[in-house]
């Protein structure tokens, strides 16, 4: 499963790790993914969804019925 939020579509970036001697070492950077179930009460059903956090916070401001509008769910 590849790691990218379901609703942003926020996933990882590369970028390097610096030493105090300037070394640079690649490293991946990933998005801080949460694997949440979600109720809709107008379909009386819960939708799993892997979603960032501030994906969550979309969710909390747009409420989960419209981003699933959005999604197609």
């Amino acid at each position: 499963m590849s790691r990218i939020c379901e609703v942003t579509g926020k996933k990882g970036m590369v970028g390097n790790r610096v030493s105090h001697s300037n070394r640079k070492k690649k490293v991946r950077l990933l998005p801080n993914l949460h694997q949440k179930k979600f109720f809709i009460p107008e379909e009386e059903r819960w939708v799993s969804l892997r979603v960032s956090s501030q994906g969550l916070r979309t969710i909390d401001k747009k409420g989960i019925r419209a981003v699933a509008a959005e999604l197609g769910i």
